[in-house]
């Protein structure tokens, strides 16, 4: 007999597509993950779905299904989106080619630079001009409209990114534009600046105008063919699409804004990783998400994860700001690492050095242990060989692995290397976890944090693998590892609120701020969020945030700095400028005197009541001897050589279980790697506490 299933996240990976199912009522839980179908995601979903039924839950009785993904991320780097053209103010045609005039790497004359979605041939211009203050000096010339219609469908244009100059000041050029395309061109998707990015920087406006627009298409189709597969199973509850903000949004509205579900997964997982550190009582830790295609990094604040009004896709430099495509829309604040599971090993002739990543075999072929036709050595292949993956245990054995095919693509890799085969699964090891200690190290300290401070979180699929490594080269106190760390991405979806976040520049010195018009502009955008939170049935308060950017004046940077609930009074100037200051001074440990402030854009998050999760409770009734699994030679760094290691199971160790390294624990989803020095315990919440 089925029971009724509350919740269930599904997040899909570059490699696996992930499931937390939970009734919150009675605590029953199951936890899954199937290969991502790549050809056709949603299928993936489907299956992972319709296998609960083998665990009593019915899709039927599902009232919630959040929803995760990696496809705006991966139509971006893959450049798998739609035929986008671009339309701006005349005069104005190469605004994404130009890009910015500052380099990245000043002294590389090699530069590879980040490509534009929109090739220069279509990049359409129309005569017009807004200026900075919102006046009109040239009005919108309609007769040229209907040949731009004939040659954007000539060209075969699947979608239309707009920006026009300085239409965040005054956007009714842009929505007269789309009125007017949409009647000559039915059906194509257009996009408009001042509803997606209605900032200051003409360029970051207009990229990520086009990664919107790029992308449109195959969100809209992704999400339809989602919700006919989900009604066909008579699935009846509420679908919401995780944004990279940390927030949750009806599909209509993802489709609409689809560039905001940019890197949502990645998201989700920093989201949990904050509540177990709620629940735990440590308000400040990284988190390390490692799947199978990347890992990412976050740096946790106050419980909660930092965010920024600015990402980048496909960065051409590694770990080099400037490098990659901006795009303008508020996501967690995380670094990513090319350093998964299934990143792809080789060695580079010319420098004369062993390389991992950030090339990745992905689902498809995947590691050459997966059996599916993958012939370069990969991560996952390394760590089957060091003995830190079980080859009969991949998914609790439902997943065959081909343990001589690891090791006969490590050795013909030894053979240029010239080391052995262990000795060279073990540099494959050492570079990811170097590259990712360097990243985790980089975003930590450029936001006035010291590493060696702070707890490691650590989950995905092969987060845990290689957490003791990178704890040791970050010099970090502890690891945590939480109770189905395999699928904790899925697991974050749930803890995400139905929110959506509205931001718009209006620049003013801090000292002359029209306190009328913000306020009035900011209650314009708390009811353009509520609008969009309308339909999710929320049955709590909806809470409003309202936040400034500021900066010195003349700085190119700007702070975040919360704005005090209600209106803004004049009398809020001290208050704010006292913000800015301890906020500056905690990033930069410094404060600039006698210089003036400004405000460049204003923001205002709408959102529901944060969902309370069911966290697990620790098995009281635990046997470490019974937990014993058995044994196997395992490669410790430390050792410089093999160890029989002992192996235990995860599902039977409980609260008064200790295991001291060298040690491996597995479980169906993720295995967790203790090293000879960490010493492991079991917190109420049944999460994996190593100490160094």
């Amino acid at each position: 007999m089925s029971r009724k299933a509350t919740y269930a996240g599904v997040d899909i990976g570059g490699t696996f597509t992930d499931l937390v199912w939970t009734e919150p009522f009675s605590g029953d839980s199951v936890v899954d993950k199937v290969l991502t179908t790549n050809e056709d995601p949603s299928t993936g979903v489907e299956m992972v779905l319709a296998k609960q039924a083998n665990h009593g839950f019915d899709i039927t009785q599902l009232s919630t299904l959040i929803h995760g993904s990696t496809l705006v991320t991966n139509a971006i780097i893959e450049r798998k989106g739609a035929l986008t053209a671009l339309l701006t103010t005349r005069g104005f045609r190469d605004v994404l080619h130009i890009a910015r005039q500052r380099r990245y790497d000043m002294y590389d004359i090699q530069i590879d630079l980040a490509v534009p979605l929109i090739p220069r041939r279509f990049c359409y211009e129309i005569s017009e001009r807004v200026l900075a203050n919102g006046t009109v000096e040239k009005a919108l010339d309609s007769t040229e409209i209907p040949s731009l219609a004939v040659q954007l469908r000539s060209d075969g244009v699947e979608s239309l990114a707009i920006c026009l100059m300085h239409s965040y000041r005054n956007p009714e050029h842009e929505r007269a534009l789309r009125n007017l395309l949409s009647r000559e061109l039915p059906g194509l998707p257009i996009t408009i600046s001042s509803e997606v990015a209605p900032e200051i920087r003409e360029y970051e406006r207009a990229s990520t105008t086009a990664a919107n627009a790029y992308v449109r298409p195959i969100v809209q189709s992704y999400l339809h063919h989602l919700q006919v597969r989900l009604a066909a199973k008579q699935f009846q509850g509420g679908l919401y699409i995780m944004t990279a903000s940390g927030g949750s949004v009806k599909p209509d509205t993802a489709s609409q804004f689809p560039v905001r579900m940019i890197e949502s997964g990645p998201a989700a997982g920093a989201l949990a990783a904050a509540a177990i550190g709620r629940a735990r009582g440590e308000d400040e830790l990284l988190s390390l998400d490692m799947g199978g295609t990347t890992a990412k990094a976050c740096l946790i604040e106050q419980g909660t994860p930092l965010t920024r009004n600015e990402f980048e896709a496909d960065r051409q430099g590694k770990f080099k700001k400037g490098s990659g495509l901006p795009i303008r829309a508020r996501v967690v604040d995380m670094v990513e690492i090319g350093a998964g599971g299934g990143s792809l090993a080789h060695w580079d002739e010319g420098m004369g050095l062993l390389r991992v990543g950030p090339e990745s075999a992905g689902s498809e072929p995947g590691p050459v242990a997966y059996g599916k036709g993958g012939r370069q050595p990969t991560v996952t292949d390394a760590a089957l060989v060091l003995g830190y993956l079980n080859p009969g245990y991949f998914l609790g054995g439902e997943m065959t692995i081909d343990i001589d095919g690891a090791f006969s693509s490590i050795a013909k890799l030894a053979k240029q290397v010239g080391r052995d085969v262990v000795g060279t699964a073990a540099g494959i090891c050492q570079v990811v976890n170097e590259n990712m200690a360097a990243a985790a190290r980089l975003h930590a300290v450029e936001r006035g944090k010291d590493p060696r401070g702070l707890s490691l979180y650590a989950f995905g699929g092969a987060g845990p693998v290689h957490a003791y490594a990178v704890a040791r080269l970050l010099g970090a106190r502890r690891i945590v590892v939480p109770s189905g760390a395999g699928t904790f991405s899925a697991f974050g979806l749930l803890s995400a609120p139905i929110a959506f976040d509205m931001f718009q520049s209006s620049y003013a010195p801090l000292a002359d701020v029209n306190w009328n018009r913000v306020n009035g502009l900011l209650h314009s955008m708390e009811k353009d969020g509520r609008r969009q939170l309308s339909g999710a049935n929320l049955s709590g308060q909806i809470t409003v945030q309202s936040y400034c950017e500021m900066r010195y004046m003349g700085q190119a940077h700007e702070v975040q700095i919360a704005l005090p609930s209600g209106s803004c009074r004049q009398e809020s100037t001290e208050m704010l400028r006292k913000r800015f200051e301890e906020a500056y001074r905690a990033r930069y440990h410094r404060i600039v005197e006698d210089v003036p402030l400004e405000i460049l854009t204003w923001g205002v998050r709408v959102s529901g009541p944060l969902p309370k999760l069911m966290l697990p409770d620790a098995n009281e009734g635990a046997d470490i001897e019974k937990a014993k699994k058995d044994s196997r030679n395992v490669y410790w760094d430390e050792f410089g050589e093999t160890a029989t290691t002992p192996v235990y199971e995860r599902n039977q160790i409980g609260k008064t279980s200790v295991v001291r390294g060298p040690a491996i624990i597995e479980e169906r989803e993720s295995t967790t790697v203790i090293g000879p020095s960490g010493m492991m315990t079991v917190d109420s919440w049944n999460n994996l506490v190593i100490n160094l």
